[in-house]
């Protein structure tokens, strides 16, 4: 059985003024920080892990280092393939602006996004390959809501037909046998 923990990074200034990220590299803020720390105090009190895996995104890149420097492990990769949702255009902006600048159907405008698709194509088959490279050993991932949210729906159809994904929340999946299946979901007990 391979555990794989899926970390969403903590908070940044942009997540608190609601501002779409994507790939823009913004880093955490003081309660990103805060928030990484506490994580980080709950995995040192909750069991050993084997790898730790990051988005190359400064903001997963830090929550990582925190959570490795408390685990007293090193960081193993940093994965552009686990990178947040491109958000094209709309990267930057709240959605009063969108709606502004390209009305309340902006959604359906075509600004440049990353199809949902093809997001948790890329996210799934990083897993997929990390079960194999890592196999029967404790993996955590850290990235970013779109990319797990979206790797979560593709992997476990029936059990997330939508997904919400909070700053430094933790999803436990197993993999045994090729079959997945996830025990902990979007859990924040550390805060």
């Amino acid at each position: 059985m391979t555990t794989v923990g899926l970390i969403r990074h903590g908070m940044t200034e942009w997540n608190a003024l609601r501002r779409a990220q994507g790939i823009s590299d913004i880093p955490l803020n003081q309660i990103g920080i805060k928030q990484a720390q506490a994580l980080a105090e709950r995995f040192s009190l909750e069991g050993k892990w084997d790898v730790i895996i990051s988005s190359d995104l400064s903001r997963a890149k830090e929550t990582a280092q925190i959570i490795a420097n408390k685990l007293n492990m090193s960081i193993s990769i940093y994965d552009q393939r686990i990178r947040e949702i491109n958000c094209g255009e709309i990267e930057g902006t709240t959605e009063e602006q969108r709606m502004q600048k390209w009305g309340t159907s902006w959604r359906e405008v075509d600004l440049g996004m990353e199809k949902f698709e093809e997001v948790a194509k890329r996210g799934s088959e990083f897993l997929e390959e990390a079960v194999i490279t890592y196999k029967d050993k404790r993996i955590l991932v850290v990235s970013h809501g779109a990319l797990i949210g979206l790797t979560l729906q593709q992997l476990l159809p029936e059990m997330f037909p939508t997904t919400y994904i909070e700053n430094t929340s933790v999803t436990i999946l197993e993999n045994i046998q090729s079959k997945w299946s996830c025990d902990l979901y979007n859990c924040t007990k550390h805060f």
